[in-house]
């Protein structure tokens, strides 16, 4: 009996591990050997169920223009997620809300704000913006972050 009862816990352990690994968002992040931030937010990716796929560019410049990442709204990292692309630092609540915009080719957050996912720095962050590009070129803000 004791015996059984170890054998169905650790089964209900082994299907309940089986079952959140399968829960993991996929995601694909492109970035440079060079960039330690860009690491820094593969982990908050992860930390908040992404399972990311990491790809070292050697021309990050050439893989934004092919994923159709306009210059205007660059960062240091791309990542691809359900044929969209995510630019930059963007906070992973945004990329889970990324799924639901169907009006949109991708989001980001331009440049590298402090505070931002990865680019944490002592309690310190500046305010920004994730913006949307829209199917016909414009953007839209998605969501504001207030800096302190």
């Amino acid at each position: 009996m004791r015996t059984s009862l170890r054998l169905a816990a650790l089964s209900a352990l082994l299907l309940s591990s089986l079952a959140q690994a399968a829960e993991l968002i996929p995601i694909e992040v492109h970035r440079d050997a060079n960039c330690g931030c860009c690491k820094k937010w593969i982990s908050h990716l992860e930390a908040n169920g992404f399972k990311v796929e990491d790809h070292v560019e050697s021309d990050m410049s050439s893989f934004k223009q092919q994923h159709g990442v306009p210059p205007r709204l660059g960062s240091c990292h791309t990542a691809l997620i359900n044929g969209k692309f995510v630019e930059g630092h963007v906070p992973a609540e945004q990329v889970l809300a990324l799924s639901k915009r169907d009006d949109l080719l991708g989001i980001a957050a331009p440049g590298m704000p402090m505070g931002s996912p990865g680019m944490e720095m002592d309690g310190m962050s500046d305010a920004y913006q994730v913006i949307g590009l829209k199917k016909d070129g414009t953007d839209v803000v998605v969501a504001d972050y207030p800096g302190h």
